[in-house]
């Protein structure tokens, strides 16, 4: 019983995570080179208002950043946030809805 609760309750979650979502963007960034590297650009992504999640790839070199709804994510912003981070931008790209 206890893990049908816990399945239910994670895809209860995971469904309203994505109910509740706003826009994506998919950032290339040069220099993501282990778990710090993922911690550091995640941590300073998600000070940026309006960011709801963070997704990094070290093996492709992405970040995925999804916004609350309502919100979006100019590429200035991502551009000093991936820099404040220690990294460079080197693509942004707004993800079809």
């Amino acid at each position: 019983m206890r893990m049908i609760f816990t399945t239910v309750f994670v895809l209860a979650l995971t469904i309203s995570q994505t109910a509740f979502a706003g826009q994506t963007y998919s950032l290339q960034v040069d220099g993501l080179a282990c778990p710090f590297c993922a911690y550091g650009i995640e941590k300073q992504l998600l000070s940026v208002d309006g960011v709801q999640d963070v997704v990094v790839d070290l093996n492709a070199g992405s970040v995925q950043v999804t916004m609350q709804d309502g919100s979006t994510l100019n590429q200035a912003t991502a551009k000093q946030a991936v820099k404040d981070a220690g990294f460079t931008l080197k693509g942004f790209n707004r993800a079809p809805e």
